[in-house]
Formats: structure tokens, C-alpha cells, sequence
């Protein structure tokens, strides 16, 4: 076995992941083995920020010592009993997630996709045991460029051809309509038979999509009207990514099923969470709903730590002054750059829009060259550019990367 874990080159890891993987992803040519704070190192020894946090799955900070401690002394102890039985770490760790964001019951799952698929399964059987669809008539309303994961019955709702095409058939029950449209959002909850409202409250995915003022509360309106459950897919968002603890609370909106994932384990280990009051969440039976790993002590234990350390260290706030400073920084970018559109976001969860199509590759030679300069990023969605750090990030560190982000795309310009 030590041989198998001896440190190899860029080149061979590559080549490895090349030759034994399958070809799901297309990453960044740089190679990963050490990270701490907003800070990652390659197998050559070379420091990068992150800028991507893991899809925000870092929120705390890389290896962040509370958080890693917590999981070794569990992981001693006790990793797994699966809900065969009931452990010392499961009834704590609802509580504390629970009063936490305000429900009474919380589902703990492991991956943001599991989240999602939990919340389907809950909704559809609170229509048909409480609002009384018809069987099998269940609708749950999702909106365009939405991304909530990349199982079948996910992508069944999705309009991302690259994430669709050729996984067929899809998954019925799904009615998809224009983000940020209230005249749609209002004729779609007419009919009867909708059960749940799926929706992103800033597109993450799709290129970090902030809907105007007042739709995620005119939303959380319609849905009580029709007697529809609001679904709010804050797996990227939440977790005081974008300067507030859930993107939904700049609106003020408590949603009826919260999902949660990525950063309530700080990307030390898979975990995942549906919340909803009783109403919804005592529709669920034993044996209607499961998994091996859910709630295990392990991910308990880390989820619990997680979280705390958001609240300690103060990182909802932060998030929202470094996302101020960051967006006025890029702001002042494109009045220098014809290459920078525009950047929106919130808190630090942002998006920078290069002038180009979005069948081109200069936002992927963007970051690219922004790699050679110190600092890791990715497109999404052809021309635009992420930008999530860690929310532990000091002024002094986000002003040295606004620099490095200047000057790469400064040395694009013809």
C-alpha cells in the first residue's frame, strides 16, 4: 500500500485519472494534495488561493482544524450503525440543525443530489396525503437553468442539454418555466395538482443568476395562495455563502422544505439535510425512505462542528463585507477592460461575464493564466466566471487576488 500513496508528478496523476476514470469532468490542468484556509497546494509544492471553495463546499476553510479534530475523535469511536439502530450523535445533531435553522424536523442524507431527490419523495407524498392530487398527478413546478444535481430524476427537470441529452426517458411530473418570471411562476400554481415549487435562490450553476428584488418573497406568497411547498435548493447558496446564513433570508422567506448540503460538513465529509415542519416531514413512513449512510455518527459529529464554526468565527459576516469589497473591485475592473460585461453576486458567491460567446474558450484561458498567476477559478457555462473563496478570507488576502484577477485579464486585452 505505500507504494500506491507515494507522492507522483502533475503529470502521471493526470495521466492516471486520464487512463482510469471516466471522463465526467473536464478540470483545470493543476493537481491538488495539501490545502488550509484559502490557500491549496499542488503535488509541486506551488500555493494557489481557492476560488472555488468545492463548489462552496469549503465555506470554513480548507482542513479547518476544529472541524478535522472533530471528525478524527469521532472516526475512533464509532463511524457507522446505519438507522438499523439508534446512536448517541443522530438525536443531538437534529436538534442542533433544527433550532439551528428554525424546523421541526430535519432528514439527514448524504449529498446535495440525495437532498434534492428527498425533498421530490416528500413533496409528492404530502400532495397526495394532504392536498389530495390525484395518484400519479403530482406536478412539482422548477424553473429554467435550474441545477439541483445530476440524477435521473433531477436532470428530468433540467434545460442544460449537456447535463439531459441522451439519459432518457425522463422522469414525469415536472413543469419548467422562466426563472425570475412572477406572471409564469403565478399561471404555472393555478393547476391544482401542484404540489412543490423547486427553485435556486440565486442560480449558482447556471453562472450565478441573482433574481430581482422581491421574487423569492412574491414566490413564498403564490405558493401559500395555491397551497403549493416551497423547495429552496440552497446547497450551493446556504451556509452563509452569501453574506446572509441562507440566500433566502435577504428576502426574509422561510421556505417549507430547506435543502442543504456541501458546506454543513465544511467538505470534510459528505453530508446533507432536507428541514420542514411536521406537516411535511410525518408524511414519510418507515421503510418510504433511506440511506446506509444518512445521519451517520461520523457525519453528525462534523455537521454539528460545521456549523458552529460559521457562527464562532463570524463568517456570515465577513462573506458580506469581502463580497461588497470584491464586487466594487471588479466593478472598477470592467470600466478599465472591454473584456469584463459585467460581475453580479452576493456576499461572495460571484460572477464575472466575459465579452465573449458562450461557445468560446476565452473565460477557460482566463483561468487557465489565472492558475499561472497564483489563483484557482473555473467557467461555468462557457463565459462566465466563478468566484467563491473560502469565507474565511482577510481584506488583505481578497485585494491581493483582485490584483491577480486585474492583471490576467488586464494581459487579455488586444
Amino acid at each position: 500500500m505505500s507504494n500506491i500513496l507515494e507522492q507522483i508528478s502533475e503529470k502521471e496523476a493526470i495521466a492516471l485519472e486520464d487512463k482510469y476514470g471516466a471522463h465526467n469532468y473536464h478540470p483545470l490542468p493543476v493537481v491538488l494534495s495539501k490545502g488550509e484556509g484559502v490557500y491549496v497546494w499542488d503535488v509541486e509544492g506551488k500555493k494557489y488561493f481557492d476560488f472555488l471553495s468545492a463548489y462552496s463546499a469549503v465555506n470554513q476553510g480548507h482542513c479547518h482544524p476544529r472541524i478535522i479534530n472533530a471528525l478524527i475523535e469521532q472516526a475512533k469511536t464509532l463511524t457507522l450503525t446505519s438507522r438499523a439502530f439508534y446512536s448517541d450523535k443522530l438525536g443531538v445533531a437534529e436538534k442542533y440543525i433544527c433550532d439551528y435553522f428554525g424546523f421541526d424536523k430535519v432528514l439527514y442524507m448524504n449529498t446535495g443530489a440525495e437532498a434534492n431527490e428527498t425533498a421530490i419523495k416528500l413533496v409528492r407524498k404530502w400532495g397526495y396525503t394532504k392536498k389530495n392530487i390525484p395518484e400519479d398527478q403530482a406536478v412539482i413546478v422548477a424553473v429554467e437553468r435550474n441545477f439541483h444535481g445530476r440524477t435521473t430524476t433531477i436532470i428530468s427537470a433540467s434545460t442544460d442539454p449537456v447535463a439531459k441529452n441522451n439519459f432518457g426517458p425522463y422522469m414525469p411530473g415536472f413543469e419548467v418555466i422562466a426563472y425570475d418570471d412572477l406572471d409564469a411562476l403565478d399561471k404555472a400554481l393555478q393547476n391544482p395538482n401542484v404540489a412543490g415549487l423547486w427553485i435556486e435562490p440565486i442560480q449558482g450553476e447556471a453562472g450565478v443568476y441573482v433574481p430581482q428584488e422581491g421574487y423569492l418573497k412574491k414566490a413564498e406568497e403564490l405558493c401559500k395562495k395555491h397551497n403549493v411547498l416551497l423547495m429552496m435548493d440552497e446547497v450551493q447558496t446556504g451556509v452563509a455563502r452569501t453574506g446572509k446564513m441562507l440566500a433566502s433570508d435577504h428576502e426574509d422567506v422561510k421556505p417549507d422544505l430547506l435543502i442543504l448540503g456541501k458546506a454543513i460538513s465544511g467538505g470534510a465529509y459528505p453530508v446533507s439535510a432536507v428541514l420542514a415542519n411536521d406537516e411535511v416531514m410525518m408524511v414519510l413512513k418507515p421503510g418510504e425512505h433511506g440511506s446506509t449512510y444518512g445521519g451517520n455518527p461520523l457525519a453528525m459529529v462534523v455537521a454539528m462542528e460545521a456549523l458552529q464554526v460559521i457562527k464562532d468565527e463570524n463568517l456570515m459576516e465577513n462573506a458580506d463585507k469581502m463580497g461588497q469589497l470584491f464586487r466594487k473591485r471588479m466593478g472598477e475592473l470592467s470600466e478599465k477592460s472591454d473584456l469584463v460585461t459585467l460581475v453580479r453576486g452576493k456576499g461572495l458567491l460571484n460572477a464575472v461575464v466575459i465579452n465573449d460567446t458562450e461557445d468560446s474558450d476565452t473565460a477557460w484561458n482566463i483561468c487557465v493564466a489565472l492558475k499561472e498567476n497564483g489563483l484557482l477559478a473555473k467557467p461555468t457555462h462557457g463565459n462566465i466566471i466563478r468566484f467563491a473563496p473560502p469565507l474565511v478570507i482577510t481584506e488583505e488576502q481578497l485585494n491581493a487576488c483582485c490584483d491577480i484577477i486585474e492583471k490576467t485579464i488586464l494581459s487579455f486585452e488586444k
